[in-house]
């Protein structure tokens, strides 16, 4: 089982940037998956996460601004970041929930990607 993170980037404060989840190995459709972030010295916190039914549950820092959606037939699961702020500068990853309800909880999580760097600049 393998994720794969991309679209990690540079942006100024109020852009957007839209990141991706790509996942092989596993049987998609029946895992929940989330997007958790590590900014430089901190623990990794959760953000948002989609069940296998696609209900999506966020941060209170990511309610309003982001959006997680997936598409099975694609195998990936994108994060939609809009209005980004510097504080949401960090490492993004994105794992796998076998309980398929998208849990907050890391550890409920497993195949981590190498994770997407987004830096917000002032």
């Amino acid at each position: 089982a393998k994720l794969v993170e991309s679209g990690g980037g540079l942006v100024q404060v109020g852009g957007s940037l839209r990141l991706s989840c790509s996942a092989s190995g596993f049987i998609f459709e029946d895992f929940a998956i989330g997007w958790f972030r590590q900014p430089p010295g901190k623990e990794r916190e959760f953000v948002a996460s989609i069940s296998w039914k696609s209900a999506p549950y966020y941060s209170d820092s990511a309610k309003g601004r982001f959006t997680i959606s997936r598409d099975d037939a694609k195998n990936t699961v994108y994060l939609q970041m809009d209005s980004l702020t510097p504080e949401d500068s960090a490492v993004y990853y994105c794992g796998s929930d076998g309980t398929g309800w998208g849990m907050r909880a890391r550890d409920a999580y497993k195949n981590w990607g190498q994770g997407t760097q987004v830096t917000v600049s002032s």
